[in-house]
């Protein structure tokens, strides 16, 4: 039973463990989240979790723990707050928001940041443990606090979170405190973030004239002392020296360590540390050195046991180290922990010396000391601490722990701390002079010293040698051997109990210390003296020459009397003239000992003026002189004794008012300005405990009042204004003296002359008054007096506040303050210090008052006004306007501050937006000069004035918002009102003042501007709608409107759910907020929405594509409006539609729109449009906006990840086309053929970037139409545009080796440069021609594969989905690599293993699927193919460009399958697929426009299987038999073998069998006369067969003989079996040599027809050689029959009938290319002219060349194309491959491994290039038959008819694959634009040239390689009729426009220039000849005669 549980809302609850909901109904909750229990049953519990949408369902109640808590905004969108510790709900929500991003840090490979991150919030859980135990102290739990806001903002700062502004440690409430106080938050979090230290709440505004010095401390840690040689006991002195004033600064921190190194104290084992406290900035900046002093413990001699007994030990110096600290302080201060340094420990050479060896180090003197052999010595460690002692403990508490020495300054720090008490005396021992006393040798002396009572009892503990190690009660100076004139240097503290100071006296003792065997230390002298002198003072801080008295070893001391009467030094003997001489001790008058003292004493002093001052009343008489001289006393002398100074000054004007009372004044204020230097600034508490417990003077206020007025009133007559100034900067203290003295008074008398005292206080401030009005621009020293006057003149309301009221003080104030003149009558230091004393008013508790508020405020506020009109003093002004605001908000939680709003809002409002604006024109302008820091323009200046007026806006109400609409005098000052804050208000969104980490800052900026715009909007629509219509306003607030709906802050569904749930909570959804308001002004306009059309249209575009659905609803319709309101004045909506379409394409590419807004655009406007009369023409265009969005959406999400480029390109592709055909944008069209020319030039498709750019080609003329600057174009001529454009896409199809595709733009320029008889540019583009020519022939190409490929499923973007396309592979890329490749760019896709057609389950399916194939193309331009005469590497490229119809083959067996023999039964399905657009073009793929399918029968099959092998044999024999392959006869070999020795499946015996067979012919009449086309082609076959054998056996090898042998004989027993069948067989010569030739088998082909289409192989020769290369030999080793048995095979079956049909069935296919002569771009000297020279002669007609006639020009599908190669070119602009007409050695490499043996490979998958020509035997194929795999593309031979073989396979003719291609004399002339060299033959004609086209230079080529590529280009025709020899005798043409059909005219149309090429004169290279080799054909009789016939027949025609 579910019982309810609203009564229990008032708890919290969190989940203590996570519940993934796996039961029915059950709810998924995380660890930590909050549910709110609204039924209970049997243990479980319903929760409900609110935002943004209400999430229900059970959970065990088990998994929660119950929180107290306060429910908040209760309803849907209530919030609970758990009664705890803010800080610590805090940490809880922070650390769930972490502990996702810091799972992503691991997978974005993050990881040193994810291990960082661990550690912190393991520490923040510990400290959160730690908070939540209740068992920390106060101190503790701020610091642990602390430490948690110190980890939070690291955390935040390094994830990129929201910074969190903080007070105390806790998050602040943005509702509880002023804009100003939050912008200074953020300031000051953001700053604790950087230094990752927390700082306290306590805020000092505009600075503190007193700011404490911060100390340095530096900490020396020694590590060990690895110098081991010594052997004996070690002190190590650490000490810190000034080298500048060679002196010690600091005390010694002392080491102890034993022989072996270590601690001498055990305890002391990693603990030898000393904290060097107190050094000033100052101090840091001296030439400071870290000395370190070695004293050993020992014998006198280290290495000579001799000097002096073991068991005596003598201190004894050893070495000295320093350490400069300027070397390590920039180290030590940039770290926070110890960094490690190494001191070498250097000897005396001369002990004499000692005390200066540190200097000697120091200067590097090197002669004077030693250094170490090694480098080890003194290790320590330092660290760099900043801070008070205090804070320093707390932040370093592990160093305290360690037992550190605290080792102080000699002397007082800057900083002297009130409690700090010291009674230190430093002593330095320096120097003594002694006889030699008659001995031999120089004395060892030893001092000992001795602290002594006046008792004569020794002090115990009172000496000090240095921090680290304890006090001792004797000293003894370390020994120098042999000196009677030591030097020691040595510094001792005494720390003296102050009670046994005075009295006290120090005693020294001299001994000399024998090395003899007793070691004896022998008495032999002494000295002393007093601490104190009888006047009271302490011995001075100076060197002291001491007095040496004889005494030897056997004198005491126990009468101390006797001494204490001498003379200690030269001083005393002076005043002791009458001495006694029977004393005991005699002075040594030749002996004396020199010492120097220092007094660090907070309560001895060594001044005899402050002891007179003190002592007054024993000197009366002396009192003006002792007052005179107390401003020489030093200032720690008067600290130290203040109360008691203060107290003689007021007893003494008490004695004498009229006589002391200016001296006593003067004193004070001496006293009181002592306190203000920041060394004293500590004792101000002693002043004032003083003034408040123990200040006695009830009079004293009087001659104070009288005085101070005094001085005041003589400010406008002295010159010298000193006192005054004092005076003035004493002023507060005097106040507290006069007050405290008046209130004294008033107490003693109850009340009297309370009168006289109210108008002493208003002369004063009358004369403060005068001296403020007084003008001081004419006198410096006056403005010295005036500031000095406002800087103290706030510090005195407290004061007076406790005798005024504060009505009362605030008159007085507002009365001074309104004394001071304007700020244009002042200079600009006292406008500052004007400012600054209304800065500290404003501070004051004065101003908290709202009684003293009112009075204050108004002139406040007026001299703010004055600056900021006049734009100066910013930074002060904004400083004093946020403390206004700051105090306002305060108050105003408590009670009403509207009257101080209101004026504020008449005052400053106005003047804000003026100062904004101008400070933010200045930022965007950037007018500062370089180098100078313009307040005005830096980011803090701006954030000061915008936190002002948004607080200012913040506490206006809708009373002040009516106040301030309705003073506005004309609706010109409210329309520049309304212009001026719409413009801030846009400027703060666009200039993102705020950072971007400021959350809480941005939001609670837009939740002013929204509310605020709410109360001015009815306003705009009341005063500037219908007749007063103002177009600038309202065009002011829509901007406004847009900009803020579009601000990044406001976009909730980009942050995290539970941030969501706080903004959504405080301020809801303001975009939400903001539509209303922009929808409701839109339908206020009425008719003036038409102003709008089509300008806000992008903006309200934008509005629209904001992720929020709400949003969208509102603003979509508005476009309905659009149209509408244009349709009524227009008769159409032809803006909304254009602007429309331009602002959806800029907007959907930035990011914006998705698909739910293309479904809501659609819906709602059609839904709208459905009512309109234009509905039709509205239902259009939002149809087609609806499919431009789905490709812009396919587009952006293409472009943006890491999409490959294929998908890019296609997106691309499928949007251009979009904008040309549907919507006709042109301009748009145009921007997306540039992008896509750039990426396929990023991919180095240059062929697709030349056809892309001919796309912009063909929208320009030739025509002189200027253009305007447009992407990189500039400005210039359409036909300039056109020109370089054709420039720029020749280029592309340079580099992509599409030269046919160049040649017909060559002579559309070359006619354009003629027609302007520009002969320079014509002679530069028709040798580019010519070289194009020589590339086609001489160049490699590579013959790429083509794939088609489906797309299948509705994961597939759009422009893919469920269509299916070809693609044009890359170079060498064969179907496994596709398939690889395709499957990468798809991830996610699943590869179809099957052609067939996908079924609606796979069309429909939620999933991509991939079915890839490899197909064949069909070739359009069959003519050329047909050509006898044409070069195959013409044929190449015909044969895989301008394809349009690709073709693939699936075998299949029809019927039953018949065992013995398949191939009756198998019959081939050939499906052709026609494309959209022919291939090459603007895309490497275009879709497949539909699919044709056909049935082959198994007879046409084997006609051709059969005649394929036929022209492959024919063509590889007459390449043998040209010699165009020579050397090595593998190829050759291995052919004839596989299919002489057709072992394994019976050759072409088997189809004998299956189709010659009567039953099969009877079956079958209609094949009659095919069987009788396949017994011609095997006759044909065995005939070719026998030629081969003939040329073998020319050509092969001894060696090889047996192998020819092997192939005679199989050949007989083929011929044998096929005799009975193919009647005819036995003429053939048995021998099978080339003597008898039955039938010619390779002469001169004839003209080709449909009928008998002649076969040619498909390979390039490079083709061949890089197919070759994936084959390993084997036919050279392989002769058995089951190897050397070959079938011509290929890897599909998908030839057209009449073009070739290439499937592999019948005979293993040797791999094998037409290979080109070495020589085939150079003839040699006994060759003829090659057939790969293009030649023309000078007639109009131009045979076998690319051309363009008019009728073709726009032709496009006859444009072919090669994919990139990156070859260098052999061309005119590159030197040709061959060398002195041989080949190079790179290319003989190559031919010999073509011509290496094959090894045959069978893998029916492999595309042919992968394999070659296969290999593959009947077995294999069989198995393959019966799987019925897909058939894949091939490369195999084309139809041929037959041709007879030449009697001698040696004759002397050139060609490539078989074609007679000989060239008369007369007729090869070459290109006509090229050269003029003709051949020595022709009658009339010169001898040949050599140096017809030269290459030409790079730095020349008409466009470079970096050039972008822009557009496809028109059609290019090329004729297939032309005869291939011209007479080069015949007239020349006239140039015409016009051609007959399939003849080029000799000059293109028109030339092409194209804008951002290269200009004309820069692109033309002055041209170079290239040498070519021509040579003289020999042409036999037989040949000439045919030749004339032949052009005979063409003339006739």
């Amino acid at each position: 039973r579910w019982i309810s549980s609203k009564k229990k809302k008032k708890n919290g609850k969190k989940m203590v463990c996570s519940f993934r909901g796996s039961v029915s109904h059950g709810l998924t909750l995380e660890l930590g989240e909050t549910v709110q229990i609204l039924e209970k049953c049997e243990g479980k519990s319903r929760d409900v979790m609110f935002f943004p949408f209400v999430s229900q369902g059970i959970f065990p109640v088990g998994y929660i723990h119950l929180k107290k808590a306060v429910v908040t905004n209760r309803g849907q969108y209530e919030t609970v707050i758990p009664l705890e510790d803010p800080i610590i709900t805090e940490v809880t929500s922070t650390l769930q928001e972490w502990s996702v991003l810091w799972k992503q840090l691991y997978v974005k490979h993050k990881v040193d940041l994810f291990y960082k991150l661990r550690h912190v919030m393991n520490e923040l859980i510990d400290l959160r443990r730690q908070l939540l135990s209740g068992h920390l102290t106060q101190d503790q739990v701020r610091e642990v606090k602390r430490h948690i806001t110190v980890r939070l903002d690291w955390g935040n700062e390094h994830l990129g979170l929201d910074l969190v502004p903080r007070k105390e440690f806790e998050m602040v409430d943005a509702d509880q405190i002023s804009v100003s106080d939050l912008y200074k938050m953020h300031l000051s979090s953001r700053h604790s973030v950087q230094q990752s230290t927390s700082q306290d709440g306590g805020k000092q505004r505009h600075g503190d004239s007193c700011r404490m010095p911060v100390p340095h401390h530096l900490f020396v840690n020694l590590k060990s002392f690895t110098y081991n040689t010594i052997g004996e006991d070690t002190d190590i002195f650490f000490s810190l020296y000034d080298l500048r004033e060679g002196k010690q600064i600091s005390e010694k921190f002392m080491v102890r360590l034993n022989k072996n190194g270590g601690p001498k104290n055990p305890e002391k084992v990693d603990r030898l540390c000393a904290l060097f406290t107190d050094l000033s900035n100052k101090d840091m900046k001296r030439d400071l050195y870290i000395v370190s002093q070695v004293i050993r413990t020992g014998r006198m001699l280290l290495n000579d046991s001799k000097k002096g007994p073991p068991h005596v030990q003598y201190r004894r110096p050893y070495g000295c180290a320093v350490l400069a600290m300027s070397d390590v302080l920039q180290t030590i201060s940039e770290l926070k922990e110890e960094k490690d340094f190494v001191l070498k420990v250097y000897t005396c050479n001369n002990e004499n010396e000692w005390y200066q060896i540190h200097e000697n180090i120091i200067r590097k003197s090197s002669t004077k000391y030693t250094a170490p052999s090694t480098n080890y010595g003194l290790i320590i460690s330092l660290q760099l601490l900043r801070g008070d002692m205090e804070q320093v403990r707390r932040e370093n508490p592990m160093i305290f722990n360690r037992g550190v020495a605290i080792t102080r300054k000699l002397g007082f720090p800057d900083v002297i701390m009130p409690g700090d008490i010291r009674n230190d005396l430093y002593l330095m021992l320096e120097r003594g002079d002694f006889e030699r006393g008659g001995k031999s040798v120089q004395k060892n002396i030893e001092v000992t010293m001795y602290v002594l009572y006046a008792d004569g009892e020794i002090l115990k503990e009172c000496i000090s040698l240095g921090s680290g190690e304890h006090n001792i009660s004797e000293y003894r100076s370390f020994v120098l051997y042999h000196n009677n004139s030591p030097r020691w240097s040595e510094v001792i503290k005494l720390p003296i109990p102050i009670d046994r100071f005075r009295g006290s006296h120090l005693r020294f003792e001299f001994r000399h210390c024998s090395t003899k065997d007793k070691g004896e230390k022998k008495l032999f002298g002494f000295a002393f003296t007093p601490l104190m002198r009888e006047d009271g003072t302490t011995l001075s801080d100076e060197s002291h020459e001491l007095y040496v008295y004889k005494c030897d070893e056997n004198t005491t001391f126990s009468n101390h009397a006797l001494y204490l009467g001498l003379p200690c030094c030269k001083d005393d003997f002076n005043g002791c003239p009458n001495i006694p001489s029977s004393l005991i001790f005699q002075r040594s008058t030749k002996e004396t000992l020199w010492i120097s003292t220092q007094l660090s004493s907070t309560k001895l002093t060594q001044n005899v003026d402050l002891l007179a001052l003190l002592k007054w009343k024993a000197h009366p008489e002396r009192v003006m002189d002792i007052l005179g001289r107390l401003r020489h006393v030093c200032g720690e002398e008067i600290v130290k004794f203040l109360q008691d100074i203060l107290d003689t000054l007021f007893s003494i004007l008490d004695d004498n008012t009229d006589k002391y009372g200016p001296l006593v004044f003067q004193s004070l204020v001496f006293i009181i300005n002592l306190l203000r230097d920041s060394k004293f600034y500590h004792f101000r508490p002693v002043m004032d405990t003083y003034i408040q417990k123990h200040f006695a003077g009830a009079l004293a206020y009087k001659e104070l009042i009288r005085c101070l007025k005094w001085y005041m009133d003589r400010s406008a007559e002295v010159v010298r204004q000193d006192h005054i100034q004092e005076a003035m900067r004493a002023l507060e203290y005097l106040f507290k003296f006069i007050v405290q003295s008046r209130i004294l008074y008033s107490r003693a008398t109850c009340g009297m002359e309370e009168d006289q005292f109210r108008a002493s206080i208003q002369e004063l401030f009358q004369s403060i008054r005068f001296v403020l009005s007084l003008d001081s621009r004419s006198s410096e020293t006056l403005i010295f007096t005036q500031a000095a006057l406002l800087n103290s003149f706030p510090a005195i309301f407290d004061e007076l506040l406790q005798m005024f009221t504060v009505q009362e003080v605030a008159e007085f104030v507002r009365g001074t303050l309104g004394s001071m003149p304007s700020t244009v009558h002042i200079g600009q230091s006292m406008d500052v210090v004007k400012l600054q004393s209304i800065a500290r008013t404003v501070d004051s508790r004065l101003f908290s008052f709202p009684e003293s508020r009112r009075i204050l405020l108004p002139v406040v506020l007026h001299h703010i006004h004055l600056h900021l009109r006049q734009q100066k003093e910013l930074l002060i002004c904004s400083g004093i306007l946020s403390s206004i605001f700051s105090i306002i908000k305060s108050s105003s939680l408590e009670s009403s501050v509207q009257e101080e709003v209101e004026m504020m809002v008449e005052s400053l409002l106005d003047v804000l937006l003026q100062t904004l604006l101008a400070i933010m024109s200045k930022s965007q302008s950037q007018e500062a000069v370089r180098g100078q820091r313009c307040p005005q323009c830096t980011a803090e200046i701006t954030g000061e004035y915008v936190s002002c007026l948004l607080s200012l806006l913040r506490q206006m109400s809708e009373i002040h918002f009516q106040h301030l609409l309705d003073n506005f005098q004309s609706k010109e000052e409210l329309k520049e009102f309304l212009l001026k804050i719409f413009c801030v208000f846009r400027n703060l969104m666009k200039l993102s003042i705020f950072p971007r980490d400021w959350n809480v800052m941005r939001l609670l900026t837009s939740n002013i501007i929204v509310s605020t715009t709410q109360y001015l909007s009815p306003a705009l629509h009341k005063s500037f709608t219908d007749a007063d219509f103002d177009f600038k306003v309202w065009n002011s607030y829509f901007s406004l409107a847009v900009l803020f709906i579009n601000q990044p802050s406001l976009q909730l569904e980009t942050l995290t759910p539970a941030k969501r749930k706080k903004v959504f909570d405080k301020y809801g959804d303001m975009r939400v907020m903001m539509a209303y308001e922009l929808f409701s002004m839109w339908q206020n306009l009425g008719e003036n929405k038409i102003h709008f059309i089509p300008g806000m249209i992008g903006p309200f575009l934008g509005v629209t594509l904001v992720p929020q659905i709400e949003v969208r609803n509102i603003m979509i319709p508005i476009f309905h409006d659009m149209m509408d309101w244009e349709q009524r004045k227009n008769g159409n909506f032809k803006q909304v539609e254009a602007e429309l379409i331009d602002k959806l394409d800029s907007l959907v590419s930035e990011g914006k729109g998705d698909e739910n807004y293309r479904e809501l655009f659609s819906l709602l406007l059609l839904e709208k449009i459905e009512q309109e009369t234009w509905r039709e023409t509205g239902v259009s265009f939002v149809t087609s906006v609806t499919r431009l969005m789905e490709r812009l959406l396919d587009y952006r999400d293409c472009m943006k990840g890491d999409e490959t480029e294929n998908k890019k390109i296609g997106c691309t592709v499928n949007l251009l086309n979009f904008y040309k055909s549907e919507i006709n944008k042109e301009e748009m069209y145009i921007r997306y053929i540039h992008k896509l020319c750039d990426m396929h030039l990023q991919a180095e498709n240059y062929t697709e970037a030349a056809f892309t750019l001919l796309l912009y080609w063909e929208l320009l003329h030739w025509e002189e139409r200027p253009l305007r600057e447009f992407l990189h174009y500039p400005a210039q001529s359409e036909w300039h545009r056109k020109e370089g454009l054709c420039r720029k896409v020749i280029h592309y199809f340079n580099k992509g080796k599409c030269w046919e595709y160049g040649i017909p733009l060559c002579r559309e320029l070359a006619f354009q440069y003629e027609s302007l008889y520009d002969y320079q540019s014509l002679s530069w583009i028709r040798k580019m021609e010519a070289a194009y020519y020589d590339n086609i022939m001489e160049q490699q190409r590579l013959e790429p594969e083509f794939f088609r490929v489906g797309f299948y499923g509705r994961k597939f973007p759009f422009f893919l989905r469920n269509k299916e396309f070809v693609c044009r592979g890359h170079d060498y890329e064969r179907l496994e690599a596709f398939q690889q490749r395709m499957l990468g760019e798809f991830p996610q896709a699943i590869a179809m293993q099957h052609p067939n057609q996908p079924d609606e389950g796979i069309l429909q399916g939620d999933a991509q699927y991939l079915q890839i194939y490899a197909v064949n193309p069909v070739p359009e331009n069959i003519d050329v193919l047909q050509m006898d005469r044409v070069p195959d590497r013409i044929k190449s490229f015909y044969r895989v460009n301008n394809v349009r119809r690709f073709r693939y083959d699936r075998p299949f067996h029809k019927g039953s399958k018949d065992k013995d023999n398949e191939f009756k039964s198998l019959w081939i399905e050939r499906t052709t697929l026609i494309l959209t657009h022919p291939l090459p073009g603007i895309s490497r793929w275009f879709e497949v426009d539909k699919r044709e399918l056909i049935e082959v029968s198994p007879l046409e099959n084997a006609i051709y299987v059969v005649e394929n092998k036929n022209q492959e044999l024919r063509t590889l024999i007459s390449q043998y038999q040209h010699k165009q392959l020579h050397g090595n006869i593998n190829l050759l070999s291995m052919c004839l073998n596989g299919v002489i020795d057709a072992a394994v499946n019976g050759g072409i015996a088997r189809y004998q069998e299956a189709f010659f067979d009567k039953e099969y012919i009877s079956s079958h009449p209609e094949d009659t006369e095919k069987i009788t086309q396949l017994k011609d082609l095997m006759q044909e076959q065995v005939h070719i067969l026998g030629m081969g054998l003939a040329v073998h056996e020319k050509l092969v090898h001894p060696e090889m003989r047996p192998l020819h042998k092997k192939l005679i004989d199989q050949f007989q027993m083929m011929r044998s079996s096929l005799c009975h069948g193919l009647p005819g067989l036995d003429k053939l010569s048995p021998a099978c040599s080339g003597s008898s030739t039955p039938r010619g088998i390779l002469a001169t082909h004839s003209p080709m027809s449909p009928d008998s289409i002649k076969l040619m192989h498909r390979h390039s020769p490079l083709n061949v050689l890089g197919s070759v290369r994936h084959s390993s030999s084997s036919l050279s080793s392989h002769t058995s029959s089951e190897t050397g048995n070959l079938l011509i095979l290929t890897d599909s079956m998908m030839e057209h009938p009449e073009d070739l049909y290439r499937m592999q069935v019948g005979y293993i296919m040797t791999k094998q290319d037409t290979l080109p002569s070495p020589s085939s771009s150079s003839l040699s000297s006994t060759h003829s002219a090659p057939s790969q020279m293009i030649n023309s002669g000078h007639s109009s007609i131009r045979v076998g060349s690319p051309s363009l006639p008019d009728r073709y020009r726009h032709n496009r599908e006859l444009l072919m194309l090669l994919p990139p190669h990156r070859d260098r070119p052999s061309s005119a602009m590159y030197p040709n491959m061959t060398e002195n007409g041989q080949p190079t050695n790179h290319q003989r490499a190559l031919y010999h491994q073509v011509i290496g043996p094959c090894k045959p490979c069978s893998d029916p998958n492999l595309s042919v290039a992968d394999k070659g020509h296969f290999s593959m035997h009947f077995d294999a194929f069989h198995h393959q038959i019966n799987e019925l795999p897909p058939a894949l593309p091939a490369r195999s031979l084309r139809k041929s008819p037959l041709h007879p073989i030449p009697a001698s396979p040696t004759s002397p003719q050139s060609g490539l694959d078989g074609s007679n291609s000989t060239l008369s004399g007369s007729a090869s002339s070459g290109v006509s634009s090229l050269s003029e060299s003709n051949f020595a033959q022709s009658s009339s004609e010169p001898p040949a040239r050599a140096d017809t086209l030269d290459s030409m230079p790079s730095s020349q080529a008409w466009t470079t390689d970096t050039e972008e590529a822009e557009s496809p280009y028109l059609p290019v025709r090329y004729s297939v009729s032309e005869p291939e020899v011209l007479d080069p005798l015949k007239p020349a043409p006239c140039r015409s426009h016009s051609a007959p059909l399939g003849l080029a005219p000799a000059l293109p149309l028109k030339p092409y220039l194209r804008e951002g090429c290269i200009p004309e004169e820069d692109l033309r290279p002055v041209p170079r000849p290239m040498p070519r080799k021509i040579s003289q054909p020999l042409l036999t009789n037989k040949e000439e005669q045919a030749k004339v016939a032949w052009e005979h027949g063409i003339s006739e025609e």
